[in-house]
């Protein structure tokens, strides 16, 4: 499991350019199974995902992807973690092997 934070390094209006590329990239890996929560930072300085991947490279290509990334518009900070314990009704994020 991965918590990433975005942070954007590019003016909002070139942010909000982006932004249909960007929930198309995220409409394309939720559909996978890949990004389980994702949302704006309060204040508007970036956003923050939860993923799922098999190992820190295969999420590291799916981020490659995000247009935020590849038009140098955010930066990405990445912490890996192994859930042990939910809230009732998220058992699901506890992997099982």
């Amino acid at each position: 499991m991965f918590v990433i934070t975005l942070t954007y390094v590019a003016p909002i209006e070139d942010i909000d350019a982006l932004l249909p590329a960007h929930l198309e990239w995220l409409d394309r890996y939720y559909a996978a199974g890949t990004l389980l929560a994702s949302g704006r930072r309060v204040p508007r300085t970036g956003g923050v995902i939860l993923a799922r991947a098999t190992d820190r490279a295969e999420l590291d290509a799916v981020l490659a992807e995000d247009p935020f990334r590849s038009e140098g518009a955010a930066t990405y900070d990445v912490v890996e973690f192994a859930p042990t314990r939910t809230a009732p009704g998220l058992e699901g994020l506890i992997p099982t092997d």
